[in-house]
């Protein structure tokens, strides 16, 4: 499970489609509706938070924004707590270590995967971040498990 912390504009149709499908399982894993991935440690995040389904549904709102913007129509009824207007969850934070390892990660997959894509985000100075997060400074997150750009 990959739920990135950089914008979902970076993300190529892959990873969009699949964050997309990913999010939602976090969703279903918050509202106690599965067995997997329950400790999976990229929850820890939407766990510490007031209200986690109000967040997770605010993180999946924005890549159903991301992908309206592009074209794709992703069905938001399948968002079971989105935010209103103007009263969505604060915003969570994430550490400039950590988007700085998600953004070589995202990279590297879309060297492979999307070179035209990966020619245009290379160019960049600094990625984005998700609507949801806030940037900090600070390490790699806790929760984060290092890996390959194959991984995940």
């Amino acid at each position: 499970m990959r739920l990135w912390s950089l914008h979902p504009r970076h993300l190529d149709r892959q990873g969009l489609t699949g964050c997309w499908r990913e999010s939602l399982l976090a969703q279903a894993v918050l509202a106690g509706r599965t067995n997997g991935y329950r400790a999976h440690p990229q929850l820890e995040r939407f766990r510490s938070q007031p209200d986690p389904q109000l967040a997770v549904g605010a993180y999946l709102a924005a890549l159903a924004e991301e992908a309206t913007t592009r074209g794709y129509r992703f069905d938001r009824t399948r968002i079971e707590h989105p935010p209103r207007r103007g009263a969505g969850p604060a915003r969570i934070p994430v550490t400039d270590g950590q988007l700085a390892l998600e953004w070589t990660h995202l990279l590297a997959k879309l060297e492979r995967r999307s070179p035209d894509l990966w020619e245009q985000e290379r160019q960049l100075r600094e990625p984005a971040v998700h609507p949801l997060f806030a940037v900090v400074p600070g390490r790699v997150e806790s929760w984060e498990r290092e890996t390959g750009p194959g991984d995940d």
